[in-house]
């Protein structure tokens, strides 16, 4: 029985219908990323992936979770949700790709305050891009509405990828020697870290996010910066299949200075010439108004490089080749050298003629 002065739990804040029209709104998006191996769909209390049938015969998983960070701030005041999606899916895709592994499946979680399902039908459609970009399957996720956790309008994101790798096929950077070469493969853009002090140069500039975009011709401030992370997924497995790479480094927060050590030997040093690549508009822009010395610039962001590879040198041009038919931008960057003691094992010359012109 219920009396005139009941509580629902609508009346608290969490609306149940909302939810519901969520998830039919969202599974024909999930459906659209379906690969070999999936086994059900959405809907159950657990995700299922065959991995025998996906074409695996000794296989490792490999598993990585991140978040957009505060770009997602960006979303929130440009009023547009439709690519942070894609963000999310290539935080994550990105690292696995690094390992040698092949994204398979992906699951999002998305919190908020009070569910707008407009709104997070935009952010999960990005998602499904992005699991379309890097050819892994949106197996499920959670959504959760929390009335007064979250200010009015905003949410909050984290993505789950598990993908796998024939055990003898993984990648850890150990046999990188001195001597290879390192290729760039062109970021999009910011791509999803250093976006705090994106947000500050912008409060600085005295920039609105519906203003003109200074950095981009023909675009606002709020779309410019919110251009999605680059997937370079199926590039890079194309690559590491082939047998040309010893290692990727995906450059994310701590820049090319504190991501691509992370694959080098103690005993050696990444050498890049800052004059090798293009030093992005959105990044001369950044450094000028911010007065961002270069050396903050090369720990904070990507510079223009969203993914380095080592090769053997005498297969640099081969490798090349293979990722520009799969449609990168590549430049040869730098080279692997010695490492002096206990010295740094980045080295950027040019960084100041090239950066700040």
């Amino acid at each position: 029985m219920t009396t005139s002065n009941g509580l629902t739990y609508k009346d608290s804040g969490v609306d149940i219908d909302a939810g519901n029209a969520l998830v039919d709104a969202i599974k024909p998006l999930a459906k659209a990323t379906t690969r070999t191996g999936v086994t059900g769909g959405l809907g159950g209390f657990g995700a299922l992936f065959d991995l025998k049938a996906a074409g695996y015969n000794d296989p490792v998983l490999v598993s990585c979770t991140d978040g957009v960070g505060t770009k997602l701030k960006v979303a929130f005041l440009a009023d547009k949700h439709d690519t942070v999606g894609i963000d999310l899916v290539a935080m994550s895709v990105n690292d696995l790709v690094v390992q040698g592994a092949e994204p398979l499946l992906f699951l999002d979680y998305f919190a908020t305050g009070k569910l707008a399902v407009d709104k997070a039908t935009d952010v999960v459609a990005g998602i499904a891009e992005g699991c379309k970009q890097a050819g892994c399957a949106l197996i499920g996720g959670e959504t959760a509405e929390m009335p007064g956790m979250y200010a009015d309008g905003e949410y909050d994101l984290a993505g789950f990828a598990v993908g796998a790798a024939e055990r003898g096929e993984l990648l850890d950077g150990s046999t990188v020697a001195e001597g290879d070469v390192i290729l760039g493969l062109a970021s999009s853009g910011v791509h999803s870290n250093g976006y705090s002090l994106v947000r500050k140069v912008v409060d600085r500039a005295g920039l609105g996010y519906a203003d003109d975009a200074p950095f981009a011709p023909g675009k606002k401030v709020g779309e410019a910066l919110l251009e999605p992370t680059k997937i370079y997924v199926k590039s890079c497995l194309a690559a590491h299949k082939a047998g040309l790479v010893k290692a990727f480094a995906h450059i994310t927060g701590g820049g090319l200075t504190e991501n691509v050590p992370r694959v080098l030997p103690e005993n050696l040093t990444a050498v890049f010439d800052a004059n090798g690549w293009e030093f992005l508009p959105i990044f001369k822009w950044l450094s000028k108004e911010g007065g961002i010395p270069s050396v903050e610039m090369a720990r904070t962001f990507n510079c223009g490089i969203g993914m380095c590879v080592v090769v053997p040198a005498d297969k640099a041009d081969e490798a090349e080749a293979l990722l520009r038919e799969h449609g990168e931008t590549v430049s040869q960057i730098g080279v692997i050298g010695p490492r002096a003691g206990d010295g740094p094992q980045v080295i950027i010359k040019n960084m100041g003629v090239a950066w700040e012109k």
